[in-house]
């Protein structure tokens, strides 16, 4: 689906290129749709590497840190290129490896990336003597020239990356911190798009009110392109051309969030576009919220995410009635995605699959979605895993259908 298409535009150019060469194939590939677990859609041209963040909080490019451990010692080295300061009138200041770089990172030695080399002759020398040494290798990501020299030479060579996800599964307070901000500003977001809320408006114009509640409450970036899907677009999970006109009458499905300090939120909420649900509407939306508040109430440490996909479709089933026809609303037909994911630096995180534990985050987003009927309902909020259950992290945005209706009814 797309804008409609110039045919004798583009008629024309295609025999003029063909004139141009004169003899031969043309082979044109599409690109390929964007992989939202690994490419980070933003505005900038630059977010740190998750793995290096994750272990810095550094947002450098171009550095290298490097960890060594021989039984009682430990060697932390972050290696910085060097400053630029014709360049710097540019791209703004930089680390470099001096003082000031290691009062920031808070590393005690901090050496120019010309010295790096050196180190790694000693790396891949150990490596070779049976000392392990441990490397991030992502299949789904070019690897470093460097890295891959030290893979290669014929040492005991392991991949970093499993262990760090173990660890990052399981969030610190400075994480839960910046998890509660990139929430809170999504929040905002999301309050700010359904007081513009109006019968007419584009999706996209929601969209930019939206946005902009995000920066004016500190979004680093978006957490992953922003859904406004409105009428028929509701019922298509990651819709975002976000270009229909409004209808009075239409549900609008916004799922959209802020990334603050590297971790994203990831929150939806569906409205009515004129700010009151149809009779018919609000029992749909009641059974999706219902839903979710039975696999809320079972959040505890121990469980999986697949015990709660099947909390939330049994309280489905149980309370379908004829809401969905011959089917209960809980058949794939209808909710044809799973309850919920882990989130921090990634929208989808590492973790998914291993049983719950304190200090998790989580969403859970239960939907039932009628294409027949244009009609759409996804309610997706982010929960903190604690010893005692789950934590709302995202009930500041309305939950209930009298709560959003009275938010609307104040804008207007």
């Amino acid at each position: 689906m797309g804008r409609p298409v110039d045919i004798a535009a583009t008629t024309a150019r295609r025999r003029a290129l063909l004139q141009r060469i004169g003899r031969g194939t043309v082979l044109i590939p599409a690109a390929h749709e964007r992989n939202i677990e690994q490419d980070y859609v933003q505005d900038n041209d630059f977010r740190q590497n998750n793995t290096f963040y994750y272990f810095t909080e550094l947002e450098t490019q171009d550095a290298w840190l490097l960890l060594t451990a021989r039984g009682d010692t430990v060697e932390t080295v972050l290696f910085l290129p060097p400053r630029m300061p014709a360049q710097e009138r540019w791209t703004g200041l930089r680390l470099g490896a001096d003082s000031v770089g290691v009062r920031l990172s808070g590393i005690g030695t901090v050496l120019p990336i010309d010295s790096l080399d050196g180190r790694l002759r000693r790396v891949r020398f150990a490596a070779l003597r049976g000392m392990p040494v441990y490397v991030p290798l992502d299949p789904s990501t070019r690897e470093e020239s460097r890295i891959s020299d030290v893979a290669f030479a014929g040492g005991d060579v392991r991949n970093l990356l499993p262990i760090v996800d173990s660890m990052r599964a399981v969030k610190d307070a400075d994480e839960i911190a910046r998890l509660r901000r990139a929430v809170n500003i999504s929040v905002a977001g999301h309050i700010a798009a359904m007081r513009a809320a109006r019968p007419g408006m584009y999706e996209y114009e929601l969209e930019a009110a939206l946005e902009d509640g995000f920066r004016r409450n500190g979004a680093d970036r978006l957490g992953y392109p922003s859904i406004v899907g409105s009428g028929p677009n509701s019922t298509t999970l990651h819709y975002d051309v976000n270009r229909r006109r409004t209808e009075n009458g239409d549900l609008v499905v916004i799922d959209a969030a802020a990334e603050w300090g590297q971790y994203t939120a990831d929150v939806t909420r569906t409205f009515p576009i004129n700010g009151r649900f149809t009779a018919r509407q609000k029992a749909i939306y009641d059974l999706v919220l219902g839903a979710q508040q039975a696999a809320f109430d079972s959040v505890r440490p121990g469980i999986t995410m697949g015990q709660l996909d099947a909390i939330a479709r049994r309280y489905m089933r149980e309370h379908s009635a004829a809401l969905c026809g011959e089917k209960t609303c809980d058949d794939r037909e209808y909710f044809n995605h799973g309850l919920g994911h882990p989130i921090g630096m990634d929208v989808h995180d590492v973790g998914f699959g291993r049983p719950l534990e304190p200090g998790m985050v989580i969403t859970l987003e239960p939907g039932i979605y009628l294409q027949s009927e244009k009609l759409g309902v996804r309610i997706e909020d982010d929960v903190l895993v604690t010893a005692r259950g789950g934590e709302w992290l995202s009930d500041g945005a309305p939950r209930t259908t009298d709560a959003i209706e009275r938010l609307m009814r104040g804008s207007r």
